[in-house]
């Protein structure tokens, strides 16, 4: 069962056309280095807030893309159902990669990612360093949702881990999941007794 109509893919106009730009996935991974190597630790918050930042502009484009692939005005009218399938087509086109949507509790949405555009190369950091994935799904969800979002990354290639993996949610429920992740916990574990 797929969402009806999908049309195919973007075309060479798409981008420009929606005020993106395709950079590569090495530029996104270098740009992530030095500024690690520079700013040490502030690097995260700065790159997480270049994500923000382009976070409104991604919106718009799923927005333009709903609306020339499958008819839909308002990206608000996507059916949960079909979340996970549309935001696989739509990220994988945008370049970033495979995106799928799993709701792992009543209040947080896992986000899993394949090849994803942001992560280093396996075992190349010690922690989940795709902070500019997390700015802008943070803007992009909570522009969907129309409530405020928080991303956190738990899971990441860069660690070695085989997937990137985000969760997404009201940033309180969130800080509640960080902080018992911070005295040991899985973040199944946290999940669990929240």
């Amino acid at each position: 069962d797929s969402y009806p109509h999908p049309r195919g893919p973007m075309d060479a106009t798409f981008l420009s056309s929606t005020h993106c730009v395709g950079i590569g996935r090495r530029a996104l991974q270098q740009l992530r280095a030095s500024l690690e190597r520079e700013t040490g630790a502030q690097a995260s918050q700065y790159l997480q807030e270049a994500g923000f930042a382009g976070g409104g502009e991604l919106y718009d484009a799923f927005g333009t893309w709903l609306q020339r692939e499958y008819g839909l005005d308002d990206a608000a009218d996507l059916d949960d159902r079909y979340l996970s399938e549309v935001f696989g087509r739509f990220f994988r086109e945008m370049g970033w990669g495979e995106l799928t949507a799993t709701r792992l509790a009543d209040a947080v949405l896992a986000l899993d990612a394949t090849e994803w555009a942001e992560a280093g190369e396996p075992g190349s950091s010690e922690y989940p360093s795709c902070h500019v994935t997390c700015g802008m799904l943070a803007e992009f969800l909570g522009r969907l949702s129309g409530q405020v979002t928080a991303v956190m990354q738990v899971e990441c290639p860069s660690r070695g881990d085989a997937r990137a993996r985000f969760l997404a949610g009201a940033p309180e429920t969130l800080g509640i999941v960080y902080d018992r992740m911070t005295q040991g916990m899985s973040y199944g574990e946290a999940l669990g007794s929240t």
